[in-house]
């Protein structure tokens, strides 16, 4: 699995299409943002669910939570059945969102990849493509990163799409296991025994 994460208008859908068009392998995309439009109306105007504040801000509430912990068990599904997917998510919870990633995928070789774009050059596209209330992008642009642990990060400020999916693919295709991931053996057991901070050492996190 590939999984993009960053701010919104970052760039990240459109990494994950060229990553599907430069990838030898045929892979699947989802995206938070497809998940969301398949959400019952009520649900994406209430407290329980999603609401998006008039300056961009974002909150979500337990019904939301149950129907994304399903969507990931069922995205974490397709992986194991063997499907090669990216998924382009916000963590809007930072490190803690990805460690519900982690917990519903341990076994899985995961490629973790932050998407990072300037909160004016975000903004600005934010402007352009019309379908988002101003302020997201730049409320997300560093938020989604504060404390999540990466492989491998990309800058689209000023790099097309194309190039850092070709970035990004050269790590995933230097080696069928994906070095540098932890080994599914040891997966299980970190979890089990709570050791995130070995996890996170492992991969030179930054706090």
């Amino acid at each position: 699995m590939i999984i993009l994460n960053g701010g919104s208008s970052s760039g990240k859908s459109g990494i994950a299409r060229c990553l599907q068009a430069v990838l030898p392998d045929p892979w699947l995309a989802f995206g938070c943002d497809s998940f969301i439009d398949a959400l019952p109306a009520k649900i994406q105007a209430s407290d329980e669910g999603i609401v998006f504040a008039a300056n961009g801000e974002v909150s979500v509430g337990a019904d939301f939570r149950a129907l994304e912990a399903a969507w990931m068990d069922g995205v974490a599904a397709m992986a194991r059945a063997g499907a090669r997917v990216i998924i382009d998510d916000v963590f809007l919870g930072g490190a803690a969102s990805q460690q519900r990633w982690l917990q519903t995928l341990g076994g899985l070789a995961v490629l973790w990849v932050g998407v990072r774009c300037e909160s004016a050059v975000a903004a600005g596209r934010e402007v352009a493509r019309g379908d988002r209330i101003q302020g997201m992008a730049a409320a997300q642009a560093d938020a989604v990163h504060e404390g999540v642990c990466y492989d491998l990060e990309v800058d689209t400020t000023q790099t097309e799409s194309l190039a850092c999916a070709r970035t990004i693919a050269a790590h995933v295709s230097w080696s069928p296991d994906l070095p540098g991931l932890v080994s599914p053996g040891l997966w299980s057991s970190m979890w089990t025994g709570g050791w995130t901070a070995l996890w996170r050492a492992a991969r030179g996190c930054r706090r």
